[in-house]
């Protein structure tokens, strides 16, 4: 082989396919997880660019709406199977390492933050979830020093008692908004009930992955935990429907893998309501709450005072006001659909349950068909391979092909968006390794702090 100033010549780009093909996503890297992570990119972009029927289970042609809600959930626990690989895999961190590996974490979680808010700035229509990713990689490093069963109690407590404490929250605040509250308690993706979704994954990231046995006990796991989700979703909904009561309303809340209004109306099976002119809508007789996400809630007018005699004088102060109040928001009823929400995007106990469940079934079954089918996940494993950067690449290229606030309900957008990632993510792997975002990631990271772990493979 010739050499260039005493250095190797650049191996033939036939070898590096060769080398690619037979080396790419073998042990010890889980390719299952790049499969996955692919999976979670994906489904979130048929969420952006596709209007869907209401699911039924026992119809497969409104199976599409599958990628309402599931793909970012997936995106969640994939993210603590992510920091317990960086952080030890199996093995828990020393005391004496827990200095570096925090501080790169929070480096990571900040510098991913900055890149959501360049993506929000953008000007599209998509609740970017990158912000709220970010946040999730500081929030975990509280946690890298836990076990798998301390991990898994606390996943426990938060799903089932985050989601109603937090309706009778807001109820007894009168849905109170700001920016601190958005991201912790009342926003799209609020943290305490979401982070039940983070220490799942950080527990699965502990456990053997790479043996089949842990993958088929991780399968049943996930199936049944979606049984009991969906499950209790269903009874609800019956219970519900003849008590005569109803959900709150899933679009009160955007999602990263729902734009806007868009997902909600296709989950009623209304029309999307997208473009509507405010001139066009009668707002005569409402009230509007502006909760500060995006989202704009508007409810008639309460008939007494609508009929109430123009010198009528309404006592609004004190306590006695508050309660009374208070007793229209209905906070034990708030609390008990919290509990029993299914709906995408509703952050409600058998959501996360059900989704949580489902989303930890696809990473069993995307880590079991990784091996027999691994030819052919191979593409799909480059592209989740740099999730970021895919994910970036895809908010940019909406924003170029729709232009700022406008929706685009396209399914030949999506198909040619996601043949064009996987290709080029492909293209990109063979040439160059890792994803150029996922490089810069690293890069920064390392800047701050030096890893006392060797990096495990992801």
């Amino acid at each position: 082989m010739t050499t260039i100033q005493g250095d190797i010549a650049p191996p033939r780009p036939v070898s590096t396919l060769r080398a690619w093909f037979t080396g790419f996503g073998r042990p010890p890297r889980l390719m299952g997880l790049d499969v996955a992570r692919a999976v979670a990119v994906l489904g979130m972009m048929a969420a952006h660019l596709l209007t869907t029927p209401e699911l039924s289970l026992l119809d497969p042609s409104t199976w599409g709406a599958l990628v309402h809600g599931r793909p970012a959930i997936l995106f969640a626990v994939l993210a603590g199977i992510s920091v317990a690989l960086m952080t030890g895999r199996t093995r828990l961190p020393d005391v004496s390492e827990l200095p570096a590996i925090r501080l790169a974490l929070v480096v990571r979680g900040a510098v991913i933050f900055a890149i959501g808010l360049v993506l929000e700035l953008l000007g599209t229509p998509i609740a970017v979830i990158l912000t709220f990713y970010g946040a999730l990689y500081v929030v975990a490093a509280a946690f890298v020093r836990w076990r798998v069963s301390r991990l898994l109690m606390a996943a426990v407590v938060l799903a089932i008692a985050g989601p109603p404490l937090l309706a009778l929250l807001q109820a007894l605040t009168f849905h109170s908004a700001g920016p601190g509250a958005a991201l912790v308690l009342f926003g799209t993706y609020p943290l305490t009930v979401w982070l039940a979704l983070l220490l799942v994954g950080m527990a699965i990231g502990r456990t053997r992955l790479d043996r089949t046995a842990d993958r088929l006990r991780l399968l049943a796991i996930g199936v049944l935990l979606a049984v009991v989700g969906y499950g209790v979703g269903a009874l609800g909904a019956v219970a519900g429907t003849a008590a005569g009561s109803t959900y709150p309303d899933s679009a009160s809340s955007l999602s990263d893998d729902s734009v806007s209004l868009s997902a909600s109306a296709s989950e009623t099976g209304s029309e999307p309501l997208l473009g509507v002119a405010p001139d066009e809508i009668d707002f005569a007789g409402t009230v509007c709450d502006d909760y500060g996400d995006a989202y704009i809630s508007c409810y008639p007018l309460d008939a007494g005072l609508q009929n109430a005699e123009p010198d009528a004088q309404v006592d609004t102060s004190g306590w006695e006001s508050y309660f009374a109040e208070l007793a229209d928001q209905d906070p034990l009823g708030s609390a008990l659909l919290a509990l029993i929400a299914v709906e995408p995007h509703s952050g409600g106990t058998a959501e996360i349950i059900g989704s949580g469940g489902f989303a930890v079934a696809v990473i069993a079954l995307c880590l079991l068909l990784s091996t027999p089918l691994r030819w052919v996940l191979l593409p799909l494993a480059a592209l989740g391979s740099m999730p970021l950067s895919a994910y970036s690449a895809h908010v940019l290229s909406y924003a170029l092909i729709a232009g700022p606030g406008v929706f685009l309900d396209s399914f030949d957008v999506w198909l040619w968006s996601a043949v064009v990632l996987l290709v080029a993510s492909t293209l990109w792997s063979i040439l160059r390794g890792r994803g150029p975002l996922e490089t810069l990631l690293s890069r920064l990271s390392a800047t701050v702090s030096r890893p006392s772990v060797p990096p495990s493979p992801r």
